[in-house]
């Protein structure tokens, strides 16, 4: 999702059009977050419907893609830097998302000025995934894939072994490799832990990998189509026999049930939090199809989609304060008052829980976030594709 800085020369169309529709359709989630007012679980194959279910499961694409795309621009960006040179890079965006995290996307999220919590999410995740990339990548390629295909193949054996919940190696483990959610206390601060890294670092380094081998300047456009393309149906082959196996990859197996359509539902609820192998090999197969089928187009539809996907780090910032502000303007609209908005047991001020609209208010704010953000992003982009500004690599 953070871009690295690219020349106009090195830019690929079908990363950028990737990038946007996730940018896109990421942005429904969090809608729905602030605005729903359903206290069914969505993707709860025995209680959901149809438009609820896939509202949320379309979403699932998005962060496997954040990811995997940064591992890609992250190697297109070193064919032009030296292995040291790019490991400096990486490891400074990584630390400054870290502190993004924590400080701008936390406030964004929960309006708290005085962080009572401070939340790790995807940037979060994308910051030590950078990080641990800088510090591999100097090996060469056959070790970040290596790295890469051990944790994600290999994660889910935390499914089956008891593991130390208390201490600092508790804590350790549950940051690193299996929170799905956990409240991390340090001293008096509170943490809400929901990527756990390392299960998310495995698909940056396949990212990198993939990029090294799909996008060299020696490789071919159709070439890359075609390595894409089977890539992409190998994993999502892969993940059907997986999941039908229902056994190792995911903690939630799937179940027959009263009807047909819940029982698919149930075969396709993949576990995020952490990122299961199932839920690993679904997202980023479809992702590889997609990006082999974006390599030729160019429509009014893909351009519109270039225009998030060129500024994503500047236009996943802007969208939550965007979204949040129009929660609390809602909110006050229909009666609510400031002591109601700013209890201390909300996650998100202004934002109760028993309060919300319709599934169809929530595509109708979506719909207006993204219109809202257009203009900014397309200015924004072109004033970066015309500057060489140094800081504007970190937006």
């Amino acid at each position: 999702m953070q871009p690295l800085s690219a020349t106009p020369s090195t830019r690929y169309r079908s990363v950028d059009i990737l990038r946007g529709l996730i940018m896109i359709i990421m942005a429904l989630d969090h809608v729905r977050d602030f605005f729903h007012n359903s206290s069914i679980n969505p993707v709860d194959p025995a209680a959901t419907y149809p438009a609820l279910f896939f509202t949320r499961w379309v979403t699932h694409f998005c962060a496997p893609g954040f990811l995997f795309l940064s591992g890609v621009s992250a190697s297109i960006a070193g064919q032009r830097r030296t292995p040291t040179a790019l490991s400096v890079f990486l490891a400074k965006r990584g630390c400054w998302l870290l502190v993004v995290e924590m400080a701008i996307m936390t406030l964004a999220i929960t309006f708290d000025p005085l962080y009572h919590l401070i939340i790790w999410q995807v940037i979060w995740a994308i910051g030590w995934s950078m990080i641990i990339l800088a510090l591999l990548q100097p090996l060469g390629r056959p070790v970040v894939a290596a790295v890469g295909f051990i944790l994600l193949l290999g994660h889910n054996i935390t499914d089956l072994l008891t593991l130390p919940t208390a201490g600092g190696l508790g804590t350790f483990l549950r940051v690193a490799l299996t929170s799905s959610g956990s409240i991390v206390q340090i001293g008096h601060q509170r943490f809400l832990d929901l990527y756990a890294v390392l299960p998310w670092t495995a698909l940056m380094l396949l990212g990198f990998a993939c990029g090294q081998w799909c996008w060299n300047a020696g490789v071919q456009v159709l070439t890359r189509q075609r390595r894409l393309l089977y890539m992409g149906l190998g994993a999502l082959a892969f993940f059907v026999v997986l999941r039908a196996a229902n056994g190792y990859g995911d903690p939630q197996p799937w179940s027959h049930q009263a009807e047909g359509w819940r029982t698919f539902l149930s075969f396709i609820n993949v576990n995020k939090y952490p990122p299961s192998l199932a839920y690993s090999t679904l997202t980023v197969g479809a992702l590889l199809v997609g990006l082999s089928l974006a390599e030729r187009m160019n429509t009014a539809f893909t351009r519109f989609l270039e225009v998030y996907g060129k500024v994503p780090f500047f236009y996943y910032v802007l969208h939550f304060y965007l979204v949040h502000l129009l929660c609390t303007i809602a909110f006050f609209a229909t009666g609510g008052t400031f002591a109601e908005g700013t209890s201390g047991n909300l996650l998100f001020a202004f934002r109760p829980a028993d309060w919300g609209f319709s599934l169809g208010v929530v595509y109708a704010v979506w719909a207006l976030v993204i219109a809202l953000l257009y203009w900014p992003c397309r200015r924004f982009g072109q004033y970066k594709a015309t500057h060489r500004q140094w800081w504007l690599s970190y937006l």
